[in-house]
């Protein structure tokens, strides 16, 4: 049976289970690496907001910040 525990990594690589529960398990594990939480929503958020960035409407709102160029 598969079982997820939420643990947390130190510095010198230990492993330990979020919120207690006593010592982790003897067995065989597959570890996923989580990003701190404001990474993941920028990094999830791009692609939706690069619709909008990338629309010629969105061009002209904002032309009047933009340098002349001759």
């Amino acid at each position: 049976m598969l079982q997820t525990i939420e643990v947390e990594i130190d510095m010198q690589g230990r492993m330990r289970r979020v919120g207690g529960g006593g010592p982790l398990p003897a067995g065989r594990a597959l570890l996923t690496l989580l990003t701190p939480p404001a990474n993941e929503a920028a990094l999830l958020s791009e692609a939706a907001l690069a619709e909008d960035w990338l629309k010629p409407e969105e061009d002209a709102a904002w032309a009047h910040l933009q340098p002349v160029r001759s």
